[in-house]
């Protein structure tokens, strides 16, 4: 550490016998440095005070954080966000002034109902409006009070977050431990121009341990993402860009002699023609009861047993076929506000969705309400999936999805795309990582059988039973499901497929959601075969292949046994051939110990 910092020595762990400068004292979060000479504190003392080693003996006492940027003789007020400096070998920061209003609004949110409830109920009690008024300016007072011992650091080989006035808190995270740093906006950081960060790292037993700060300000946010990530690759010895790392954008930009950290290629940005799409998602599709569901909530939640016994009441009083024509009316409106409310709720999540490629990684931004950006390591992303539905495939359409090493919830953090052209995935696929150029392989004609039995017998046997015993409502549904059964059952045949290119492993399966894996075969760490008894009758087989990203394995449902043998044989030899038989004759595939 460059000693020039200090007015002195440079200062030592208390429990090693030294001691701090002699022209400081130790002090708490939020109070004023002072000399003991008599010698009135310097702007540039202050920030040797916040380079000063945190002795462990201390927790309770930090070293104090002055924003000379806001505060300072640049003469701007306090609220505003003073330019930001460089993360130095010890830095400690807090979060912007603007937290001490997200905090308290953030908390206000989920007891606004009950206190409008309150009020209205209790008639405006002289009472309930003083409780109300504590309520809201405790929650101010502990924003402020976050605001004032919340510090977070940056150092050579983590980072820390200390926080807490009567209990206090503090966290480490290893740089080198870091997966993902995530930024989130939404419309109230939006509005003040903040952000939140979360930091997840992996822990020791496998788990997650997550920092978040909320709120910072959105440059710094940005700042503090590249920084951790550009520490890491340096723990880690991933400085520099390889090949497999760099895209087709950013050697454009390497090309035009841009510097490395600030390379930025933008791959893609969603047209305004995919928010179509949304009417072809399964999930957005049920929107409209999803929102009247919610709505029966808040009423039952506000009213309580008065909104039940109003709607029970209506219930009796009320004519069958008036009750009939009701429900039928309300199902009617409902479905043809489907494709309507899963547009609009598609619209929200994926606004102004883009991909670009900055210091080795993709990052993935959209949002319209609540901005979210996602950055995923190039040299972590070990494949990707292609998934669509019945709906999607007859506009051929497909999503994007990275399989990732060591990524939490990776159904909406790993997401590349959305649902779009197959085409123009495809040529984003070739741009940022490696498309998989070979062909899948068919399974055999047993497979369809099993499929057929799953989807068509069940219904089938439950029609007959119907039939018997005279329930012919039951008869006539049963046995629309199990026609209906007999294309899906086809479909789902129609999927089945594995293959190899060289390079990657593919593997797809499903119908309602159909899934193909690409991964590189260096990602295979294993292969796992499994067989029921039906399986065993009819030489197939369910082959997994396992790898160390993603969902940890995808399979191969229904291949043939010999076959699959072989096929995992031919693309990792060194693991499969010491436990096959040589063939027996010549041209036949190897066969198990």
């Amino acid at each position: 550490m460059d000693d020039q910092r200090y007015h002195g020595e440079e200062p030592a762990d208390e429990g090693h016998g030294s001691k701090a400068p002699e022209n400081w004292n130790w002090i708490v979060p939020g109070s004023t440095p002072s000399p003991r000479r008599g010698r009135a504190p310097e702007a540039e003392d202050v920030s040797r005070w916040d380079a000063l080693p945190e002795s462990p003996s201390r927790t309770s006492q930090w070293p104090v954080h002055t924003n000379t940027g806001t505060m300072g003789a640049s003469g701007r007020e306090w609220w505003a966000e003073a330019d930001p400096e460089p993360f130095t070998i010890r830095s400690a920061r807090r979060l912007s002034p603007r937290s001490m209003v997200v905090g308290p609004i953030n908390q206000l949110r989920s007891l606004l109902l009950p206190i409008v409830v309150g009020l209205f109920i209790g008639g405006f009690n002289p009472w309930l409006l003083a409780a109300t008024a504590v309520a809201i300016i405790s929650l101010l007072i502990g924003g402020f009070v976050t605001w004032q011992t919340l510090r977070y650091e940056i150092t050579d080989d983590r980072i820390e977050i200390r926080q807490g006035l009567v209990r206090r808190e503090r966290r480490t995270i290893p740089l080198e431990r870091v997966r993902g740093v995530d930024v989130t906006s939404t419309l109230l950081h939006r509005l003040l121009g903040v952000a939140v960060v979360r930091i997840e790292a992996a822990a020791g037993s496998g788990a997650t341990e997550d920092g978040k700060l909320d709120a910072v300000d959105v440059t710094e946010a940005d700042r503090l993402r590249h920084e951790l990530l550009r520490r890491k690759a340096e723990l880690t010895g991933q400085e520099g860009w390889t090949a497999r790392e760099v895209g087709e954008g950013e050697k454009e930009s390497a090309e035009d002699g841009t510097a490395q950290d600030d390379r930025e290629a933008a791959y893609f940005t969603m047209p305004r023609s995919w928010y179509l799409y949304g009417a072809l998602s399964l999930a957005y599709l049920i929107t409209p009861f999803a929102v009247l569901a919610t709505l029966i909530g808040l009423v039952q939640q506000s009213a309580g047993e008065l909104a039940t016994d109003t709607a029970v009441d209506w219930l009796i009083g009320t004519e069958s076929g008036l009750l009939i024509t009701f429900a039928i009316g309300t199902v009617v409106v409902l479905v043809l506000l489907m494709p309507v409310f899963a547009v609009i709720s598609y619209t929200f999540t994926h606004w102004g969705f883009t991909l670009k490629g900055r210091s080795g990684s993709l990052v993935a931004e959209r949002g319209l309400f609540t901005r979210r950006s996602v950055a995923l390591e190039k040299r972590r992303i070990r494949g990707y999936e292609l998934l669509d539905n019945p709906l999607e495939r007859t506009r051929h359409a497909v999503r994007l999805r990275a399989i990732v090493t060591g990524l939490g919830d990776t159904a909406t953090r790993a997401m590349l795309l959305p649902t779009g052209p197959r085409s123009v995935v495809s040529e984003v696929v070739d741009r940022t990582l490696t498309g998989y150029r070979g062909k899948l392989r068919r399974h055999p004609r047993a497979a369809l059988g099993r499929r057929l039995f799953r989807s068509v017998l069940p219904f089938l046997v439950v029609a007959v039973v119907a039939a018997v015993l005279g329930w012919t409502w039951t008869t006539l549904s049963a046995g629309l499901l199990a026609l209906l059964g007999v294309p899906l059952g086809v479909d789902r045949y129609r999927s089945l497929g594995h293959g190899d290119d060289g390079e990657r492993v593919s593997v797809r399966s499903g119908s309602l959601q159909r899934n193909q894996a690409v991964v590189e075969r260096s990602a295979v760490i294993g292969w796992t075969w499994t067989q029921t008894l039906f399986q065993r009758r009819s030489g197939l087989a369910d082959l997994q292949v396992t790898v160390g990203a993603g969902a940890g394995g995808y399979t191969a449902q229904d291949a043939a046994l010999p076959e699959s043998v072989a096929f995992a044989a031919g693309v990792t030899p060194r693991m499969v051939l010491p436990f096959l038989l040589a063939p027996e004759t010549e041209g036949d595939p190897p066969r198990a110990r």
